[in-house]
This record gives structure tokens, sequence and C-alpha cells, in this order.
């Protein structure tokens, strides 16, 4: 198992998922990014800029969408979803931070629905953590690593921008 001392550069990583990006889907002119709060929307944010793509990147708050929302309640600090392009026929890649178990990409899948029938999703996450409770991959990893099912890996950003992990045991 990783520990809190071997976690991965996450600047590093956000240097090779956009490196990866960029060979599959530069050329896309229906491309469009939307990111998972927080530490998805902060890398859709990036990746927008770093593509150079026309627009605002998309954000989405899962928690009215979760599975466990009647059993864990509604997160204290819900951000409102902002998709400011049209899904309908779009190429979207949706970013997360961490991937673990699925859940919250089908939430965000579920709700991207809501706004139109995109022509393709493609999942993009910094740091694949493995532990998945749904048939869910990512397209785009810049990293893969176990971590004790006791502990949260967290993405965090400094006020200028710079990204780093911490890991928090429950």
């Amino acid at each position: 198992m990783t520990s809190s001392t071997q976690l991965p550069d996450a600047e590093t990583l956000y240097q090779q998922l956009l490196a990866q990006i960029k060979a599959r889907v530069a050329t896309d002119d229906h491309l469009a990014i939307v990111g998972i709060y927080s530490g998805g929307a902060w890398l859709a944010e990036r990746l927008v800029q770093d593509l150079g793509l026309n627009g605002k990147p998309g954000f989405i708050d899962v928690s009215f969408y979760r599975d466990d929302y009647a059993a864990k309640g509604l997160h204290a600090e819900v951000k409102p979803s902002q998709i400011p392009f049209d899904v309908d026929g779009a190429n979207i890649i949706l970013v997360d931070d961490v991937l673990y178990t699925g859940r919250t990409t089908r939430a965000a899948i579920n709700e991207l629905f809501d706004y139109g029938r995109p022509a393709k999703i493609m999942l993009a996450a910094l740091l694949d953590r493995g532990g998945r409770e749904l048939p869910i991959a990512a397209d785009f990893v810049a990293h893969t690593a176990e971590f004790e099912k006791n502990c949260s890996v967290n993405l965090q950003r400094a006020d200028g921008g710079q990204l780093s992990f911490s890991i928090d045991h429950a």
C-alpha cells in the first residue's frame, strides 16, 4: 500500500495527464471539459487554458446525484453546477482528481445527461487509486497507486495555483 511519504507530485502528474490528452484529442473541434468539484474543477480550468480551448470549462457538483445521498445527507460545501456550452453532440472530457469507487463518476455522468446528450464522454483522472465498485475506467490517467481503504487521498491547491496531494486517515 502507498503511504503518505510516497505520494506522487501532483504537478508532475498534471503534466503527464495534459500530454496524454493533447496526444489523443488536441484536434477535436467539439471538445469540452467538465470538472467535478473541487479538484476536478481546478484541473479542468488548467486543461482548458493549456489545451488552448475556446470557452470555459463546465463544473459539476454531484451532491444531489450520489447514490448515498439519503444516507450521508448534503455536503456542507455544495456548489452550483455550471455547464456553459451545449452538451448535445459534444465530446466531453469529464475530469476528476482521484478516481476511487466510480460512484462519483457515475453521478457526474447522470448529471451531464440532464443537460443533453453528448456524442462521447471520456474520463480523465490525475490519480487512480483502485477500489472500484462500479465498472468505471479512466481514458486518461496520470498515475495508478493503491491506498488503504481507511484513508482519503485529496488534491489541494495553493493560493498560487500549485497542486499537491494529502492523505487523511479515518
